[in-house]
């Protein structure tokens, strides 16, 4: 009987959770951190900031927002490395695909299988399969060498249709960011500005602080907006060009395992 195949991969299927607990954390750092009387003139955070946690403290409501983000891609990008790291397997994934191919080209399935479990991972959990289906077809004498291969390539498709979500999984939340990051930066930005103005057109010294604090909540709200934009962009492309590369491996040994037993049967 077949087991039922499962996905290896670990990883925090609900990221909710850790956009909760990210904006949490944001808010205490917001209030008790940067919002910490010692950061201001008299200890007052309506004063002028004596320092940069002042300062950022002044970007208004929007820093713990953008603060939230950022925390947001900072933690599933630290999941999404050990979720691939599980993916790949031990040892290099270049050389194992090479073994499984050296395997393969001898006809050696047993030095395949023993391949697969010192490897482990995502790649050696597809070939897996697809050696069991390649066995199981050989010693079917009643279906012809097309269904076969047919067989085998199904195997294959469906093993690697299982994994392929897992290694996947946050990574949208990831990609929304590099554009809800920059978004919310541009909000604080005009925020400010509006404040900004306002102070302007009251006029007199007694609205300097005013003014002072309306762009100090438009420059910090664009620099923390930018850099939570970058930092989603970077990891994006990143665990995307990994994924790329377990795809490439895994392609590489499903074709071969098509191809010894077309060759051979």
């Amino acid at each position: 009987m077949e087991t039922t195949k499962k996905s290896q991969i670990v990883g925090i299927k609900n990221a909710g959770i850790v956009i909760i607990c990210c904006f949490i954390v944001a808010v205490c750092i917001y209030q008790f951190l940067l919002g910490n009387p010692s950061n201001f003139m008299n200890n007052d955070p309506n004063n002028h900031p004596l320092n940069m946690l002042g300062t950022i403290y002044k970007g208004g409501v929007i820093v713990p927002v953008i603060q939230t983000l950022l925390l947001t891609v900072l933690a599933l990008s630290i999941e999404r490395y050990f979720a691939l790291r599980s993916a790949f397997g031990k040892g290099s994934l270049a050389k194992f695909v090479a073994n499984i191919k050296e395997a393969l080209a001898t006809g050696d399935l047993k030095k395949a299988q023993e391949i697969c479990d010192q490897q482990r991972g995502s790649v050696a959990n597809v070939v897996t399969a697809t050696l069991r289906k390649y066995e199981e077809m050989e010693k079917n004498t009643a279906l012809p060498k097309e269904q076969k291969l047919l067989a085998i390539q199904k195997e294959l498709e469906e093993a690697t249709a299982l994994e392929m979500p897992m290694m996947q999984q946050n990574l949208p939340i990831i990609a929304t960011i590099t554009t809800l990051g920059t978004l919310m930066g541009l909000l604080g930005t005009v925020i400010g500005m509006i404040r900004s103005f306002a102070a302007l057109s009251a006029g007199g010294g007694a609205d300097s602080m005013a003014l002072s604090q309306g762009i100090s909540e438009a420059l910090i709200n664009t620099a923390f907006g930018i850099l939570t934009g970058a930092l989603a962009v970077i990891s994006y492309n990143y665990y995307t060009n990994k994924i790329d590369k377990l795809t490439y491996g895994l392609d590489e040994v499903g074709f071969s395992i098509v191809q010894t037993f077309a060759a051979t049967h």
